[in-house]
């Protein structure tokens, strides 16, 4: 029995606001298809204050930008790719092509053939967010994207060196300084110099979410998505500051951000709490974790594990994270997650910045039908069928024609018709001045 010792608040403005966003972007992107790069700018100046002469960064100017990082961030950088890469490469290996004889002379296969061309978005605003770069560009070359077109807005009027050199370094083939609906409808519908893309990826604000949503259809996209979401199950031996601290870290991605704790001990729960009063106030990041974590902070206190388990699978949340005597039981009991984070040793934040699993993850119960980006979401697995052998053609062509006339689709079965009068003699009624019954 759950016992709710922390609620959310009332959002009863939400859809009132979701509906105000779509109409917005909806026009952006509206505008964007008409008049291409005209209003690429007309938006960049509208909502960033940016105008350059040209939103694409070439190699010279991204060579001086990146010059610009220090040495230990461009280190830092190449070694949470190198992880991501390892980790997406083992993914790749994971996916099999195979080419099978089901019956004599009857041959089918599978193979994975890359998405042309895909568009990665890295958030700006408040937060520069470099490791986005490596999960949406680094994945998609390594499953051998042959172009993958890179968008980041300016931070306040400013480039952002260590995102460009993000973007650079993870493979990006064209860097664009340009954010927002904008940037994400361009990529989307091509302009006069941005080019078509297949797919879009990446986080970003209700804006960019809802600018994937309208153009998805169009363009394949990774996820819909929302904000970051983290749920912590913990037990009696849990540390009830790191429980905290931990529910803090997802908190302040964004003031809607929702930050669970399942725990079957009262007293773990109950200090918790007290550690984030504590801590809220001189977080630096305070004006968005604490919003998050007053109307859209839960604490729940269960009879036992399994409560808990079953609890955490009803919220689906896209990071669990599991501090627990315990915690590989976890992967046992619970079926819905994006990621799962378990032992006090391991954190959601390792997961969002440099383990090398990808931080792009399913939310608002997303993960009850999807996982998250990974390797294969840029590869299409396509099928091919080959029947050399004449006789297993005739047998096939004689079942098409049954199995499709049981759903009255003539043209479909004279298809297999053709194949057993040609390979068996079988005749043609519909066509005996063709293939007259030799049997």
């Amino acid at each position: 029995m759950s016992r709710q010792l922390k609620q959310t608040a009332s959002n009863a403005t939400l859809r009132q606001e979701r509906s105000d966003v779509a109409e917005v972007v909806a026009g952006v992107i509206e505008d964007v298809r008409q008049r291409g790069d005209a209003a690429v700018r007309h938006y960049s100046e509208k909502f960033d204050h940016w105008s350059p002469e040209s939103f694409r960064l070439g190699p010279e100017e991204i060579e001086r930008i990146v010059a610009t990082v220090p040495t230990e961030v461009l280190d830092d950088l190449r070694t949470v790719q190198a992880n991501v890469r390892t980790f997406a490469q083992h993914q790749l290996e994971s996916m099999r092509a195979f080419e099978v004889e089901t019956q004599p002379g009857v041959f089918l296969g599978q193979k994975h053939l890359p998405i042309t061309a895909t568009g990665a978005y890295i958030p700006g605003g408040r937060y520069p967010l470099t490791a986005s770069a490596h999960m949406t560009v680094v994945t998609a070359k390594v499953a051998g994207v042959e172009r993958v077109t890179a968008c980041t807005p300016p931070i306040r009027g400013e480039i952002p060196g260590a995102t460009i050199a993000a973007m650079h370094l993870a493979g990006a083939d064209d860097i664009f300084l340009l954010g927002g609906v904008q940037a994400i409808a361009a990529m989307a519908v091509g302009t006069e110099t941005i080019g078509k893309v297949d797919l879009l990826a990446g986080p970003g604000n209700a804006y960019v979410a809802e600018a994937k949503r309208q153009l998805f259809g169009e363009v394949g996209i990774d996820l819909f998505a929302g904000p970051t979401e983290i749920l912590v199950v913990a037990d009696d031996a849990a540390d009830p500051f790191v429980v905290a601290v931990d529910l803090l870290s997802q908190a302040e991605h964004g003031p809607d951000s929702p930050a669970v704790l399942i725990t079957t001990s009262e007293d773990v729960a109950r200090a918790a709490m007290a550690h984030i009063d504590r801590l809220l106030p001189d977080m630096p990041t305070n004006d968005m974790a604490g919003p998050a974590w007053r109307d859209h902070g839960q604490v729940h206190v269960v009879d036992d594990l399994d409560e808990a388990y079953r609890l955490a699978d009803e919220f689906a949340s896209e990071h669990v994270q599991i501090l627990t005597e315990r915690p590989r039981e976890a992967l046992e009991k619970m079926r819905h997650y994006g990621a799962l984070f378990l032992g006090e040793g391991t954190c959601v934040s390792y997961g969002d910045k440099c383990i090398g699993t990808n931080h792009v993850l399913p939310t608002r119960g997303a993960a009850r039908y999807t996982g998250g980006l990974w390797v294969g979401k840029y590869l299409r697995t396509v099928t091919y069928q080959e029947v050399t052998d004449r006789a297993a053609s005739a047998a096939l062509g004689e079942l098409c024609g049954r199995a499709s006339r049981i759903e009255l689709f003539e043209g479909h079965a004279r298809s297999g018709d053709v194949r057993a009068a040609k390979y068996a003699g079988a005749g043609l009624p519909w066509a005996p001045d063709v293939y007259a019954a030799t049997s």
